[in-house]
């Protein structure tokens, strides 16, 4: 089975997981109970043994076309052959904020033309095809055991079990269909289960309060602009990637896809960073969803509390996050090693105190006022950042090569102390407001100083270097310095020399700032969209809705981005990313609000 291209697939979930659909009919990747489980779907990460589960059509000569429900995150999948097309749907219905041991995916084929004969295949591969399972085949469906867990097929034709073949590995089965023909099934993963009786009613009433969940949520959203659709797809693909008990947003639902193919860049994202949490409250409160928002809040708030030494966490709060690889899968691609877990859980990043505050600055700003255990939770941490501010870090891209004094993380540490001397001064909240002040200046005297290089007339990336960094797109959109200030304007002029190809950003130049790691990467989606923001502000406009309109053409064809773009426009590393979408959404609103 040959590996799809990353960007060929479409995404599916139910607030608590997700699975991809390759254009081919093909589940590859599906993890359950929760985004960081291991992989009960895991072809895209070997194709011989990852399992999969797989619906199409029988014959090779056919085309196939994905799109989604609008409004929606139902998937449909549609099979042209020169018999008919046929169109396969799937989704997961919601599973709500309590967490559920027991997730779904349900699978619809019709035909609506003409007529066909189709494959169905299934063979799971549980615990990252490391524990074996065991096949039951009943009248009412397929179990798949293994060590407790269970995958159960239920279809809603049971005359299909009558032809269904099994082997140790999963099941096969060949169905035709006329026009107007359909059918369905529902995977059911979780504890020891065994399948059961489903009807064709029950499967089309999922999928009617799915539609409808989906459509009232999107319903919500206040965003007007130039860019609905293509706006309204990333929130969509956000809330996906949400574990909705807990408010938490994955940085993507994947793990071990690389940044560059064959190369050893490849990392497990199934995780939230205190980052993303922070850049998703902006997003959500400029499109208008301010639950949304307080509930990241919230996830903010509670992570806080429990210390400032963590930058990443399990989406149910906890932080054991050991790294190890697994050595058995060829990888995607061929790419190794394979890793699971995140050693990066370790580092000091010191930017995300200033992403924090901004974020809880900008809910501030939206109505949202910061609870009494929350704020003094948030004082303790910009008291302890008053004496670790200056300090070196590990840098906002979790560079493997040592602590330096980043430049980014001081401007982020500028951040942290100005919003939370507003927060306190606009609300009347206690803090040392003199402390914070005093502390404040320190930092940008510093920065001024010792992140200017005078010879190239730009900020960088550390103190020890010359090179520049897109890191510091993101000076003029927190305010550190003026878009039109003399030293941003030189550095942007930097940035487009040494960092930007076509429109596309490379956050940095591995070559002149080792990262501890072999090999390249393509440019990261991220940053192309605050290259965007950062124009604008500047004031070339034409410059930012150019290159804002050249990067929308390197979405893959439902819409969706990962975290960085290949040199003949393919997309590189976990797919979907969530900081591509947080990063396209802000930029679009920015860019509405430029050209009014």
């Amino acid at each position: 089975m040959a590996y799809p291209p990353i960007e060929g697939h479409g995404l599916i979930g139910d607030l608590q997981t997700s699975a991809l659909v390759a254009q081919d009919g093909t589940i590859d990747w599906f993890c359950a109970p929760r985004f960081d489980s291991p992989s009960l779907f895991g072809s895209l990460l070997d194709a011989s043994r990852g399992g999969f589960c797989r619906l199409r059509p029988e014959r090779d000569d056919f085309v196939t076309r994905q799109l989604y429900l609008p409004g929606t995150a139902i998937l449909i999948t549609r099979f042209m052959s020169p018999e008919g097309v046929g169109e396969l749907l799937d989704f997961m219905p919601v599973t709500g904020e309590v967490a559920a041991d027991r997730h779904s995916i349900v699978r619809i084929m019709r035909m609506v033309r003409g007529h066909g004969r189709f494959v169905f295949e299934c063979e799971p591969a549980f615990d990252y095809a490391r524990a074996p399972h065991d096949t039951s085949v009943t009248p009412h469906g397929v179990t798949f055991t293994s060590d407790g867990d269970s995958l159960t097929l239920n279809p809603a034709r049971t005359d299909l079990m009558d032809r269904i073949e099994h082997s140790d590995r999963g099941v096969r089965v060949v169905v035709e269909a006329g026009a107007g023909d359909s059918g369905g099934m529902i995977l059911s993963a979780g504890p020891a289960h065994t399948a059961t009786k489903v009807g064709l009613e029950e499967i089309w009433r999922l999928y009617d309060e799915t539609r409808d969940f989906w459509r009232s949520w999107v319903g919500r959203s206040t965003y007007r602009g130039r860019w609905r659709e293509t706006v309204e797809r990333s929130a969509i693909t956000l809330k996906l990637m949400t574990y909705a008990p807990t408010g938490a947003p994955v940085a993507a639902p994947t793990a071990g896809l690389p940044e560059l193919v064959g190369g050893a860049r490849n990392w497990d994202y199934r995780y939230t960073w205190v980052r993303d949490a922070s850049f998703s409250v902006h997003a959500l409160v400029g499109l208008g969803y301010h639950d949304e928002a307080e509930a990241f809040m919230r996830w903010i708030r509670d992570r806080l509390l429990a210390g400032h030494e963590r930058i990443m966490y399990r989406v149910d709060g906890s932080v054991d996050l050991p790294e190890f690889t697994l050595d058995h899968l060829d990888g995607y691609r061929g790419s190794r090693p394979v890793r699971a877990g995140n050693d990066a859980n370790g580092q000091l990043q010191l930017d995300i105190f200033g992403e924090a505050l901004d974020a809880v600055y900008r809910a501030h700003q939206s109505g949202l006022r910061p609870a009494y255990e929350g704020w003094a939770g948030l004082t303790e941490q910009v008291d302890w950042l008053c004496e670790h501010w200056d300090e070196p870090d590990d840098g906002i891209w979790e560079s493997r090569a040592g602590r330096k004094d980043h430049t980014y993380g001081r401007v982020m540490s500028w951040v942290a102390f100005d919003r939370a001397i507003r927060l306190s001064q606009e609300l009347g909240l206690p803090g040392n407001v003199p402390r914070w002040t005093a502390q404040r200046d320190a930092v940008y005297r510093q920065v001024m100083e010792c992140g200017w290089d005078p010879a190239g007339q730009t900020f960088t990336q550390h103190y020890d270097t010359s090179v520049v960094d897109a890191a510091l797109l993101y000076m003029p959109l927190v305010g550190f310095v003026s878009p039109r200030d003399p030293r941003w304007q030189s550095t942007l002029r930097a940035i487009d020399e040494h960092l930007v190809s076509d429109s596309l950003v490379y956050r940095y130049d591995p070559q002149k700032s080792p990262d501890g790691l072999d090999g390249a990467e393509g440019t990261f989606s991220m940053c192309t969209f605050w290259y965007v923001d950062a124009l604008a502000r500047s004031g070339r406009l034409d410059e930012a809705r150019l290159t804002f309109e050249k990067m929308l053409t390197y979405s893959n064809h439902v819409g969706l981005y990962s975290e960085e773009i290949g040199p003949t426009g393919e997309q590189l590393g976990n797919f979907p990313q969530a900081f591509s979408h947080l990063a396209l959404i802000n930029a679009a609103i920015r860019l509405d609000e430029a050209l009014a």
